[in-house]
């Protein structure tokens, strides 16, 4: 164990987020999500909810400041319905680090899987909300002054 990191971050999601530069993405994955087909590297988290896996990570996690949305989630296809608890749980977590990010974003689902693709990660949690997926942007780590 290691002090003042949280035990939801395995080594390997850890290594991970470490070696993400500045404007890499990440995507934070419901377990319906088809994470092994997106990219090189797929990250296993099951059994972790997104909120608390985003509570973990965002201690330790800069988003980008320089670019309008360094948070999207996926849109509902017409006829579908958002819960807004899970947006305003996730919400809720970022602001409790970075409370000034810009609103979180949304992208049409095909759109979102383009840029799930290009993403430097997925990571597939145990999340069972519909839509419950976020794509994070890494931001510049602030220099210690």
């Amino acid at each position: 164990m290691l002090v003042g990191i949280s035990p939801l971050l395995s080594p390997q999601l850890l290594a991970e987020l470490c070696r993400m530069g500045h404007g890499d993405e990440i995507v934070l994955a419901d377990a319906h999500f088809p994470g092994e087909t997106m990219g090189q590297r797929c990250i296993r988290a099951d059994g972790l909810g997104v909120a608390n896996l985003l509570g973990a990570i965002l201690p330790l996690f800069c988003l980008d400041e320089y670019v309008d949305d360094p948070l999207l989630m996926m849109a509902p296809v017409p006829g579908d319905e958002l819960d807004p608890v899970v947006e305003a749980a996730y919400r809720a977590v970022v602001d409790l680090h970075w409370p000034q990010t810009p609103p979180i974003a949304r992208l049409e689902r095909y759109a979102f899987y383009e840029r799930a693709q290009q993403a430097y990660a997925v990571v597939m949690t145990g999340e069972t909300a519909k839509y419950g997926n976020i794509i994070l942007k890494k931001g510049v780590t602030p220099s210690a002054a």
